[in-house]
């Protein structure tokens, strides 16, 4: 990975930070870089869904401090942050994936939608607060599969219940921040829109690499479901690299608004492209493609990042085969019972360098 929108964490170490979310996948990450660079965190979220957990993996609950509860319900909400006193807020509390808010639509959307609310809602009441970034996703976007980038202003209107739930989040955002947070020195909201996330710890069910270290671990091809999707796939710390630049630069020049994280153009692949680079990365395994007559799933997606580069000086820093490739070697560490949350740790040194 080269130094091109290297991002500092030097900048949160005297802060107070709040994540909502923090058991996920993206959380442990934010928060394990956070740690790393001694920063003050508070998360609040479910317990892991998944087993294993990369939250629990890491140790993190020992690390930070660590609230098990719903965002569902405020009360709760407003006490931890109102108790935290946090300064900087990221909210990733979600249910994240396309097919479970098929099977689970108003868990769905009570969580996406209403936790939206209530998470924003809250936050009204702690004044020493000055910047907000809830992230959604790629998906928000209303996708005719033009076969181009989406910029922010497009139209909002996911298809299936997690995509929309998020294109609501976003309006819901949209509504407070010019409702209740417009005032001259109000804090700065805003949303994060990231492409497909990848990296070490992912154990969620249904995304194309953790479905690849399961068929590898038990000796069986790759089963691949759409191989002609194309997604703009990045590693979860250019992605989180963008959210904490994002709550950087609004801390103080407000800069509220949406923004696109995702890779570059050439970065681009499908699912087939995706898997063929991580089996290569792996060192062997087959595929198979298969179509499971599965939900309506777009076939195009991708991010127009231009915002994100002009206005924060963000920009993505590793190729999609650097991505794969530490994503593939974490797994091996995993799997091997050889130093999988060193492994974390020495990805987000090199990531941060020094800055950490």
């Amino acid at each position: 990975m080269d130094g091109v929108g290297k991002v500092s964490l030097s900048f949160y170490r005297d802060k107070k930070v709040f994540v909502t979310g923090h058991t996920g996948f993206k959380g442990s990450w934010l928060c394990r870089a956070l740690v790393l660079a001694g920063v003050n965190v508070t998360g609040y979220a479910l317990a892991p869904e998944t087993k294993p957990a990369l939250f629990e993996l890491l140790g993190l609950k020992n690390d930070m401090k660590s609230v098990i509860a719903d965002i569902r319900d405020y009360k709760a909400l407003l006490k931890s942050l109102k108790k935290s006193k946090p300064e900087i807020i990221f909210h990733m509390a979600a249910q994240p994936l396309v097919r479970e808010s098929y099977k689970n639509p108003v868990y769905t959307y009570e969580t996406n939608v209403m936790g939206t609310v209530n998470f924003l809602e809250a936050c009204r009441y702690i004044p020493g607060a000055r910047s907000i970034v809830n992230v959604t996703t790629d998906k928000v976007y209303e996708n005719r599969e033009m076969n181009r980038a989406f910029k922010e202003d497009e139209p909002l209107n996911g298809f299936d219940p997690y995509s929309n739930s998020k294109s609501c989040s976003e309006l819901v955002t949209s509504s407070y921040r010019n409702s209740f947070y417009s005032a001259k020195g109000a804090v700065a909201v805003s949303t994060a829109r990231s492409g497909n996330v990848i990296g070490g710890g992912d154990f969620a069910a249904d995304r194309i690499i953790p479905d690849c270290v399961r068929a590898l671990k038990a000796g069986k091809p790759v089963v691949v479901r759409n191989p002609g999707a194309v997604r703009p796939y990045q590693h979860v710390l250019d992605c989180i690299s963008g959210y904490l630049l994002l709550a950087e630069k609004q801390y103080d020049a407000g800069l509220s608004g949406s923004y696109n994280f995702g890779p570059d153009k050439s970065d681009v692949v499908d699912n087939a492209a995706l898997v063929e680079l991580f089996l290569d990365a792996w060192g062997g395994g087959s595929r198979v493609h298969r179509h499971d007559n599965g939900p309506h799933e777009a076939r195009f997606l991708r991010l127009d990042c231009s915002r994100a580069k002009k206005i924060l000086g963000w920009k993505p820093r590793m190729k999609i085969g650097e991505a794969v490739g530490l994503t593939a070697e974490w797994s091996r560490a995993y799997l091997d019972k050889s130093g999988h949350a060193a492994c974390v740790d020495r990805q987000i040194n090199e990531y941060f360098g020094k800055g950490l």
